[in-house]
Formats: C-alpha cells, structure tokens, sequence
C-alpha cells in the first residue's frame, strides 16, 4: 500500500512532543515525512527538517511558507500535524483545513470556545478530517474498557472517578523557569493552567469510556504558589447526560506522583481501572466476585483491543506507541476506512466549552455550570 505524504508544524529539536509524533506517524509504515516547518526559527527549522529526510525544497521556514508551497503540488501532503505552542492552534488549523488537508492537531484545539465552533463548522464545510491528539484514548486497554461498557460488561455506569496529576511544577523556587512559567500565564496559556493542560485529557477519557458527553460541572481552582495567575490544582465534578456521575482531581504540584493519569468506571455489575503508567493491564472486579488483571495482547481481548496491539503479551508498546495508534486510524479515515474511536475536532470543542465553563464555576465558588458548547445545546 502506498504511504501517505505527511507534513509536521513545530515539534522540532528539543520539543517535548515531537518525537513522538514522528515515531507514532511512522511506526507502521502508513506515513513518510516529507514537509516541514519545525521551528519558530525558520534557519534551525529548515536545517531539522533535512536531518529528518526531508527533500530541501519542502523544508519550510514558516507555516505560511508551506502552506502556499504544499496547497498547489499534485503530491502534497494528505495530513498535516500542528504541534506548536498552544495560541498558534487556531490560525493554522484553520488555514490548513479551508485550503483542504487533513489535520491533526495537538490540545487544546483552539484557545475559545468560538474559535472552536468556527473549527467544527469549517471541518465538516471541508469534508477533511480534524483530529485531535487525545492520544491516551488509544491505548489498546483504553479501548478494551470502552468495548466493556459498550457490551454491558458493568451494566450502566454509575461513577467514574480520573484524575492526571504530577509534581514537576511543585518546586516554587523554579516558578519562574520558563518552560514553567508560561503555562500559568494567561498571555500564553488562556483562561487556565493545569485544567486545560493536563484535566481535559482526563475529562475526555472518561467521555470516551463511558460513551456519554459531559453535561454540567462544578469546579474549584486553586493557585497554590501565589506567583501563578492561573491555577495548578482543580478539582471538577461533573454529570452526563446519561445520569454517570464524575469527578476529576488535576494538580502540578502533586510532589511524588510522575504521571498520575489514571481512571475508574464503576457500573451497576461491575467495576474496572486503569493507569497510564501500567497501560498493559486493567483491573476489572464483577459484582460480587474477584478481582481480574486483563493484559495486553490476551487472545480474549476484544477486536478493537486487538488490532492496535503490536507486540506480544506482557512486552509493553508505550506512549509513542499510543500516538501510532491516533495514526493508525487517521491513516485509515484518509483512505476512506470508516474509524470508530478517533478524536476529533467535535471532541476538541467540548474540552474547551468545558475548560471555559469549568473557569467561571470556579469563580462563583464551584457554582454548577452547563458545559456543553453553544452548538451542541
């Protein structure tokens, strides 16, 4: 099968997220690098694109720069992935889409709520894929559990508790680093800090799980090194419009927790967990039985579980291998395979509808809030 053309925007030399996504894009042989621009330098960004392998004539200095060389070419690039700084999301998601490539973006997808609509609406205008890089959904146990809900093997969800919480932020003698500092600043971040970072992964997950949509929510922020505008603990509940009750803890001062993403679902005849850092194995406990330890790779897992499985039982695949799987699908959508699981640019605008809503509970003491996005009420 022919690989599909794949360009990048940001994610160059020394970016936290880039390598993954070029691992993950080209782990199964479905893409191949050949545009770029990496770099808000446009010197350093054109000479890591050739290191990569990119041809020198699709080595771009700036986004707009490859946009205008990509749109025209009878070999352009069937997806586009943008991996730069937050506030940048928007403006080149759109351009991208509205001159007709697919797009796969990194979160948040936009930095307001309108902005987020306008994405929607253009995407589905379009026809292309909009995606956006919820790539913890992707991990094959993820998708085990959402296969256990969707098959009644808890009966209907009664709960679901996640939080993603670490402490790499709690040294309040390094607040002002600066690969510290911009993420509780507004100027750069938006109307919040560890929620929008970190909580919106977690608050997806369990959408994603449970099969069901965030309906209102209640939200304490807390700011606990007093030099950070924004916050660096939440604590959100939430209900779906199923009637699951939710509730989600997000910090980055959480000293001695790594990365502490992880999510429970308790049913009405079941109950189940899952951590990111052990994403082969869920625990899954039936009423009124023992408790099971389901891995990877098991032949008994279901086929969604399965067919994004790579290596044998109990070899782990990790997080590169999570973002391969968002490409995996993506690769397929953009073959004309119907992909069920894939985020998308819907997806993206309810985190920030919530990310908004779950700001202004806060500031009215955890008043209860409607968080869906105007469109979707």
């Amino acid at each position: 099968m022919k690989k599909l053309n794949w360009g990048m925007i940001g994610g160059g030399k020394g970016s936290q997220i880039g390598p993954a996504h070029r691992l993950g894009a080209q782990a199964d042989g479905n893409f191949v690098l050949a545009a770029g621009a990496l770099d808000h330098d446009a010197d350093a960004g054109r000479a890591y694109a050739q290191e990569l392998g990119v041809a020198p004539d699709r080595a771009y200095g700036n986004w707009q720069d490859m946009l205008a060389g990509e749109k025209d070419r009878d070999d352009r690039v069937d997806l586009v992935t943008v991996a730069t700084p937050n506030s940048t999301h928007f403006e080149i998601t759109k351009a991208f889409l509205e001159a007709g490539f697919n797009v796969l973006c990194e979160k948040p997808m936009t930095m307001t709520v309108e902005e987020g609509e306008e994405i929607v609406k253009i995407a589905r205008a379009s026809g292309k894929t909009c995606a956006v890089n919820y790539c913890y959904s992707a991990y094959p146990m993820v998708r085990e559990m959402r296969e256990m809900v969707r098959t009644g093997q808890v009966g209907k969800v009664r709960l679901v508790v996640t939080s993603f919480s670490h402490g790499h932020h709690g040294d309040a003698t390094d607040a002002d680093n600066p690969r510290v500092r911009w993420r509780y600043d507004p100027a750069m971040a938006g109307v919040s800090g560890q929620f929008a970072d970190c909580g919106i992964h977690a608050l997806h997950m369990a959408s994603f799980i449970v099969g069901d949509e965030v309906e209102t929510l209640s939200a304490d922020f807390a700011s606990t090194i007093p030099s950070r505008t924004l916050e660096d603990d939440a604590m959100v509940n939430f209900r779906m419009s199923g009637g699951t009750v939710g509730r989600l803890w997000t910090s980055s001062v959480a000293i001695g927790r790594q990365h502490g993403f992880d999510i429970q679902v308790f049913g009405e005849t079941g109950g189940m967990r899952w951590a990111s850092e052990q994403p082969n194995q869920v625990f899954y406990t039936p009423v009124g039985g023992r408790t099971q330890i389901m891995e990877k790779g098991d032949g008994s897992l279901s086929n969604e579980a399965g067919r994004l499985s790579r290596v044998a039982i109990a070899h782990p695949e990790g997080f590169p291998l999570a973002v391969a799987n968002i490409y995996v699908d993506l690769a397929a959508k953009i073959r004309g395979e119907a992909r069920d699981g894939l985020p998308t640019a819907e997806d993206g605008l309810r985190s920030m509808a919530a990310v908004h809503q779950a700001v202004a509970s806060a500031k009215e003491n955890g008043a209860w809030v409607d968080a869906r996005p105007p469109m979707f009420r």
